[in-house]
């Protein structure tokens, strides 16, 4: 099966060719550290997406719809999200060695990696696909809308759309299990919930410390300054998240009602827009 026979309508059109490299404003970001570490983290995710398309592709296996949509579609997008950021980081801030900081994430990241961190069920995982792509999608419209680099912003921009169409083919999937599994909706919300603890857990530590340690070579990284750091990193684009869109997606799962999501909408969105860093 060829990559043109599983490619949907509507997937990505954009290409990392067709962005505006050239354009890019580097007077505006060049002293950024905090934008720095932002990207280049993003990067080094996007770009080992060949891992998490393994063990996803391992865990699914007998489904030949799912996995051909993760190896010949969703992989090749996530790879192209994280060559595209990469290549910024290079334009933008020459000086931080990219390859050698990634090869040092991934000797110590690529142990976290396994098909047992998957939920217990083809149904409950899909249901956790959709947090991921959830906080992707909103993670890089707020960037889009923060950046002070216009090349930034339509990178940003087109990744975002990415993921929104990712997570409704995660959801398309999880809802044909959910009919065949029958998860009570309790397993669903708890699910969710596992998934949305894992953010800012072992995963987001290890790509902070090797993109801080290759930007300050020598200084200590422990947890205080991963605390501090990613707290100021999280400033950036807190003011930008679409919390009622990252909310609304991830209620859809749970297949409340309308008069309930209704009334349950507003009130998770504040809260989520005044949480604490």
């Amino acid at each position: 099966m060829t990559e043109e026979e599983v490619r949907l309508p509507g997937d990505s059109s954009w290409s990392i060719d067709a962005m505006p490299y050239q354009a890019l404003e580097r007077e505006r970001v060049k002293d950024n550290a905090l934008l720095l570490y932002v990207v280049a983290s993003a990067s080094f995710v996007e770009i080992t997406s060949d891992v998490y398309t393994r063990n996803l592709a391992d865990f699914f296996h007998g489904d030949a719809d799912v996995v051909a949509w993760l190896k010949l579609a969703w992989e090749s997008e996530e790879l192209q999200h994280g060559r595209a950021l990469k290549r910024y980081v290079e334009i933008a801030w020459p000086d931080f060695d990219w390859n050698g900081a990634y090869r040092n994430f991934l000797a110590e990241f690529i142990r976290f990696c396994s098909v047992d961190q998957l939920a217990q069920t083809r149904a409950l995982e899909m249901a956790a696909r959709c947090v991921v792509e959830t906080g992707t999608a909103s993670f890089y419209r707020a960037l889009a809308e923060m950046s002070p680099e216009p090349v930034l912003g339509k990178i940003a921009a087109a990744i975002s759309a990415d993921e929104v169409r990712h997570y409704k083919h995660f959801y398309r999937y999880f809802r044909r299990y959910r009919d065949a599994e029958t998860p009570s909706r309790a397993a669903v919300f708890a699910a969710l919930w596992r998934r949305l603890r894992m953010t800012g857990g072992d995963d987001s530590f290890i790509v902070l410390k090797h993109v801080y340690s290759a930007y300050h070579p020598g200084e200590p990284f422990d947890t205080g300054v991963y605390r501090r750091v990613r707290r100021e990193c999280r400033s950036l684009v807190r003011d930008h998240i679409p919390h009622e869109m990252g909310v609304r997606m991830l209620l859809k799962p749970l297949s409340l009602g309308p008069r309930i999501q209704r009334m349950t909408l507003p009130v998770i969105a504040a809260l989520a827009r005044h949480a604490p860093l």
